[in-house]
C-alpha cells in the first residue's frame, strides 16, 4: 500500500509542476490550465494520502533508523497541502487567478510531505 501511494503522489506532483507553469505562463485569466487537469492532480492526490493513511496502520517501518515517524508527518503535512489544495479554487471564484499565497502554501506543504514520503518509503 505505501508504494501505491507514494507513486499515486508522485504524478500528482508531476501534475503539479506542469499546473504552477501552465499558471505561471498565462497572462491571462482564458490561458489558464483546463479545470479537468487540476482535478486529475486533486483525485491522485487524495488518493495517495488515503493510500499513505491505511499503510501507516501496518507494521512499523525505520525504527532502526530513527525514522519511523516520517510517514505520519508526511500524512499530516500532506493533509494540509490537501486542504491548502482544495481552498484554490474555492479561492478562485472571488478572483479571476488563484491566489499566489494559496499555490505556494499547497506547494510547499505537499512537497515537504512527499520528500518525507520518499524517505519513509525508501527504508
Amino acid at each position: 500500500m505505501l508504494s501505491v501511494s507514494f507513486y499515486s503522489l508522485a504524478a500528482a506532483v508531476l501534475l503539479g509542476v506542469l499546473l504552477i507553469g501552465l499558471h505561471l505562463r498565462a497572462t491571462e485569466p482564458a490561458q489558464l490550465p483546463p479545470w479537468q487537469v487540476g482535478a486529475l492532480h486533486g483525485v491522485l492526490g487524495a488518493a495517495g494520502v488515503g493510500a499513505l493513511l491505511l499503510a501507516l496502520g501496518g507494521p512499523t517501518r525505520g525504527v532502526e533508523t530513527g525514522s519511523s515517524a516520517f510517514g505520519w508527518q508526511s500524512a499530516v503535512l500532506l493533509v494540509a497541502g490537501l486542504v491548502a489544495g482544495v481552498a484554490i479554487p474555492v479561492l478562485a471564484r472571488r478572483q479571476e487567478r488563484p491566489s499566489p499565497l494559496a499555490l505556494v502554501a499547497h506547494g510547499g506543504l505537499a512537497i515537504t510531505g512527499f520528500v518525507l514520503l520518499w524517505a519513509y518509503a525508501s527504508l
